[in-house]
């Protein structure tokens, strides 16, 4: 009987962690058809502004009202600024590139945490990691293919927000250990809203009445993807869960083909191959070291 519910629960993760992969790749369409007639500036403070009740309601619900009091609150608003300029790197590539391949890029940030670990944490890194940390920089050359015709300067803000986004994940550290994830990802939403909120005016433009729909299914998608991914964690072995994250690059590759009819050239393809196997190598490594 145990076996069987351990089974389920497993099986319940990995539904909910390919679900909240979708979710927030749904999030990034949202962004991306946005970016056509509003400042990445205004989507990201319309987001948080939608989101922060649904954060605020299922933090409630997951950890009481414990759940809203933080103990570093400085600590996550410097969270809330790597946030900011992640998401903006993030969403204004959209304007330049396609879907699948600026999500490819962004897939970097695993490398860049475990380099960053080591050069700035000094935490111990093998030479297999480090081979690894190799060939994924050797992936996104494959991609962004600098000096060559199809180079696109773009190519570069999905590569910033990947490394905002490493730091990001290191930050944590930063954190009260008495602090639930609940209240992590609150306060996230709420620094994020309060820092795009202090200069949103100067790129502000009104919003039509016909989009309002795809503002709430920005905010609706990203905070259920994070939701579900969270709850993906709890229920199944993160040696599981973890890999699925990948799975995003196959929605990113059938939501810009289906809205865009972006189809990703052989070099991206190739390019994000490598990227996703020297993450998911390191994703195994560390897994290693830590049992």
């Amino acid at each position: 009987m145990a076996a069987g519910g351990a089974r389920r629960d497993c099986m319940a993760g990995i539904a909910a962690m390919c679900a909240g992969v979708a979710c927030l790749c749904l999030n990034d369409a949202f962004a991306k058809a946005l970016t056509a007639g509003y400042s990445p500036l205004q989507i990201l403070f319309l987001r948080s502004l939608i989101a922060l009740p649904f954060a605020a309601a299922i933090a409630l619900r997951a950890g009481g009202a414990r759940a809203l009091i933080s103990h570093r609150p400085r600590a996550h608003l410097a969270r809330g600024g790597l946030q900011v300029a992640a998401a903006l790197l993030f969403f204004t590539s959209f304007r330049h590139l396609g879907l699948a391949e600026a999500t490819g890029l962004i897939f970097v940030a695993p490398v860049f945490i475990t380099a960053l670990s080591a050069l700035v944490l000094r935490e111990p890194v093998g030479w297999r990691r480090w081979l690894a940390v190799a060939a994924g920089f050797a992936g996104v050359l494959i991609v962004v293919r600098p000096g060559a015709e199809a180079f696109q300067p773009a190519s570069v803000l999905p590569l910033l927000a990947a490394l905002c986004y490493a730091v990001l994940m290191l930050s944590a550290r930063w954190l009260d250990p008495r602090e639930s994830v609940w209240t992590m990802q609150l306060w996230l939403v709420a620094s994020s809203l309060l820092l795009s909120g202090l200069a949103v005016g100067v790129v502000w433009t009104p919003v039509a009445t016909g989009d309002l729909w795809a503002f709430a299914g920005i905010a609706l998608f990203g905070t259920l993807g994070i939701t579900l991914i969270t709850q993906a964690f709890r229920m199944a072995p993160a040696v599981v869960i973890a890999p699925l994250d990948y799975t995003a690059l196959l929605w990113a590759t059938g939501f810009g083909w289906l809205f865009w009819q972006e189809v990703p050239d052989r070099a991206t393809a190739v390019g994000a191959a490598v990227i996703v196997a020297s993450g998911l190598f390191i994703m195994i490594r560390e897994r290693r070291a830590a049992g």
